[in-house]
């Protein structure tokens, strides 16, 4: 019988990494080309312009105009995307039955946002917590109530 394949995704709003576990006993094994990261920036060093000017409704001030969005938050939110992108071809392909998501709240909720019902049938397991700098050594105890490594 073929085991059941279950991913771990370990992500925050710049960086994810891809664990697997073939079934009770194998532990996590770091998925090879599956770990995904941006530099984190600062919104200074992503909007390089100064901030546009208009002409008050009333009277002849002017003032800077804000921008719509926080550059960070799109930013993250955006890589959150190519994260479920990646995960939606791997499931496509079969590559895991079941999933664990393991994030930072906003990291979550962007990657929950951009996957299709048919990857998001797989999670068994979210925990809105930002695992991403932990060691590798210390990553079993973390998932050790939601499956048997």
């Amino acid at each position: 019988m073929k085991p059941v394949v279950t991913w771990i995704v370990i992500a925050d709003g710049t960086q994810a990494r891809v664990f697997e576990n073939s079934g009770p006993g194998k532990g996590l094994v770091a998925m090879d080309g599956l770990r995904l990261e941006e530099e984190a920036l600062k919104t200074s060093e992503i909007m390089s312009d100064r901030q546009g000017r208009s002409f008050s409704s009333v009277g002849h001030g002017r003032s800077a105009i804000e921008p719509r969005t926080d550059p960070v938050e799109h930013r993250e939110s955006e890589f959150a995307r190519k994260v479920a992108a990646m995960l939606e071809e791997k499931h496509a392909e079969h590559a895991f039955k079941r999933l664990i998501i393991a994030a930072a709240p906003t990291a979550l909720g962007d990657l929950r946002k951009a996957l299709s019902p048919a990857t998001r049938a797989a999670i068994m397991a979210e925990l809105p917590k930002d695992l991403t700098n932990i060691p590798r050594n210390k990553l079993d105890e973390q998932f050790a109530d939601v499956i048997a490594l």
